[in-house]
Order: structure tokens, then sequence, then C-alpha cells
């Protein structure tokens, strides 16, 4: 299926590794241009070694101000199309382990950039009547994991806010969605089986193979099942989609209204 996203101009963050990479990688092979971010620039280098002439580097954190206005002043005076929003996630942790400190430099990470980068792009999309924006959070939105009180709590606002901005900004042809993931093979969710592991004195093997019990397809998700929903979402195809939080966990998740 052609996404009809040849030549168009993506911005994906967190791109050097897991979900963020696959997105980059899989809007690439539908012939899009993507503005790569991360802080681990010899990857990003690499990417756009792979993909001459598609792939461009931003490199730095994107909780430094600094960093989100290379973001914006890299799409110069060209149309963008859509943005991936991607950052790791905060320690694992119970509330009885987290201090008020993790609690301000989760706020930072989960939510204070993204706010800001998305601010600083709106003029763009309104002016062109078109944006697709997506943000990659977490099943905790709606169904809270354990050891992730940080996340579970924080992601939330992130869920809310996009739904203002699905309300505030359709009629001006932006869409705005969430991705939860559940667990998929990255290292993100490798800290959470180490995390039990340690908790219940088991090897890390079998904290792993406890969870997939959880999961009904049997499964963890490989980062191309989250991009491939990821890249649909951020076409033209996806035009009458906003609003929306699709969690993409294998069945995990108990609740019928998702």
């Amino acid at each position: 299926m052609d996404l009809l996203i040849k030549d168009q101009l993506f911005i994906v963050t967190g791109a050097s590794s897991g979900l963020g990479n696959a997105v980059a990688r899989a809007l690439v092979s539908e012939g899009a241009n993507v503005i790569t971010v991360a802080r681990r620039s010899e990857i990003l280098n690499n990417l756009e070694l792979t993909y001459p002439g598609k792939i461009s580097v931003v490199s730095g954190d994107v909780i430094q101000s600094e960093t989100l206005d290379r973001i914006v002043k890299a799409t110069g005076d060209r149309r963008l199309d859509g943005v991936f929003v991607n950052a790791g996630g905060p320690p694992a942790k119970s509330i009885a382990e987290t201090t008020l400190e993790d609690w301000d430099a989760a706020y930072q990470l989960l939510v204070r950039w993204k706010v800001s980068l998305i601010k600083s792009l709106l003029p763009k999309f309104i002016e062109q009547h078109y944006g697709r924006i997506l943000f990659s959070e977490s099943s905790a939105v709606k169904q809270p994991v354990e050891n992730l009180v940080l996340s579970n709590a924080l992601r939330l606002a992130i869920t809310g806010f996009s739904k203002t901005l699905s309300e505030e900004y359709a009629s001006k042809g932006i869409t705005s969605n969430v991705i939860g993931p559940g667990h998929h093979d990255t290292e993100a969710v490798k800290r959470l089986f180490r995390k039990k592991s340690e908790q219940l004195n088991i090897p890390f093997d079998e904290a792993k193979t406890q969870a997939i019990r959880r999961i009904p397809v049997g499964r963890m998700g490989a980062p191309d099942d989250f991009a491939s929903l990821a890249v649909w979402l951020l076409s033209p195809f996806s035009g009458f989609v906003t609003g929306q939080v699709y969690c993409l966990d294998g069945g995990a998740i108990k609740s019928t209204f998702l």
C-alpha cells in the first residue's frame, strides 16, 4: 500500500534506538525525508549514511531548549508534514522509592519538552492547514504498569494534551494521536525485567518469561510492529483519526474500553 508520504518531511525524536529508530526507518522506506533527533549522534550519522539524501541529523538532548530550537530551525522554510514525539522513560520505581527530585526530572522528560516542541511547530502546521502529530507514550495510560509510577502518572498529561490539541486544531487540518506501546523488545522494557528480577530475586530470563505469559499473543512486540501503525497515523490516510489513544500491547490490557 502506498501511504502517499514520498518526499514528505517528518521529525522523529528518540531516533537512535528502539521504537524511534524503527519509525524513522519505516518512514524512509516509504520515500519520506526524516529529521532524526537523539543524543547519540554516531548512530544518527550512520543512519544518514545508510539513507543518503533522506536523513538529516539533530544531535542533542530533547529536554534542552537549545536542542528544541535546532529541531525547529532544521525544518527551515520547508513544508513539515508530521512529527513523531518520542523519548525514553524515567527509572523503574515504586511510589515509596521515588523522591520529589525524581518527579521533577520525570516532568522534564515526559511532559515539558513535548509541549514546548509542539507549540513551536503549530504555527507551521496552521499555515499549511495540515499536520500529523503522534506521541509515543505507554500502555500505562490505560492500565498502570508495576514499578512505573512516574510513567503511570505523568504520561497521562500528554494524553490530555493530545486530546485537547485534537479538539482545538482538527478544523485546521491537524491531527493528534497517541500510541501506548506495551512490552516491545527494546532496551526500555528490559529495565522492567531487571527491576522485577531484583525484587523477586529471580533470574532476568524468568522475569521476562513471566511478563510474556501475561501477553495473550504469546510474545513481545517488535519495533517494526509499532512502526507499521505509527507510519499510517503519520500519513494522509489518517485524516479522519484524531484525539485517539492506541494501545499496542498484544492484548495485555484487560479493559473493554480502549
